[in-house]
């Protein structure tokens, strides 16, 4: 990941708590173990006109024996630029994009119906007691719906279901609002960056407005 410094605003910009939805009338059958941990998701806007924004995953493989590690590709959005690294040795790791049924028949059987998978081949089985692969899943989203301009402001609105996430604006943009509490930083390159924890059970619906800086 690049360096950042922690300057900080530290603001709390939204306080509204979402109201849960009601629980099902049947009961869910228990998770399974989990297989992944720890995971961070960072994404940088690219100028507006394109509506693309790259995103940097980190994650955590922690199945036992597990050589295979699944990162669905969102729907309504088109990925280009996929990468990924070992986060240990810096080592480019193989990885193809598949179906559902490919992604089913290669070991994820909850795979989601009408999503692609870029399927990653681990650098060695993750191990035994404990043991971990850590992963850096790099990619860029094509996505109108989700980044767009609203007059002279630019909007991103998605919702986000990891825990920690950081949204990075465009160069010379600044903050306007943002729906969730959060803290606003800005990293070594001078672009403003907002921060937050998703503290709830579901989906957090981020919804971030910024403008550009006068010249």
């Amino acid at each position: 990941m690049r360096p950042w410094m922690a300057l900080a605003v530290s603001l709390a910009l939204g306080c509204a708590a979402s109201t849960p939805a009601p629980a099902p009338s049947s009961t869910p059958a228990p998770p399974g173990p989990p297989v992944e941990a720890d995971e961070y998701t960072r994404y940088e806007l690219l100028a507006p006109e394109t509506a693309q924004f790259h995103i940097l995953y980190e994650v955590t493989a922690v199945a036992p024996g597990a050589t295979l590690y699944f990162n669905p590709i969102r729907k309504g959005s088109v990925a280009s630029g996929e990468r990924v690294t070992d986060r240990m040795t810096g080592e480019d790791l193989r990885f193809e994009v598949v179906s559902t049924d490919e992604a089913r028949r290669s070991g994820l059987a909850d795979a989601e119906a009408g999503t692609d998978y870029i399927r990653i081949h681990l650098p060695r089985p993750v191990p035994a007691g404990g043991g971990q692969v850590r992963l850096l899943v790099e990619k860029t989203y094509k996505d109108p719906k989700s980044y767009f301009r609203d007059g002279d402001a630019i909007v991103f609105t998605r919702t986000l279901s990891i825990r920690r996430n950081s949204i990075v604006l465009p160069a010379g943009y600044e903050l306007l609002s943002c729906n969730v509490p959060s803290q606003v930083l800005i990293d070594a390159g001078g672009r403003i960056f907002i921060s937050f924890l998703n503290a709830g059970p579901g989906e957090a619906p981020l919804t971030i407005r910024a403008r550009k800086l006068p010249s």
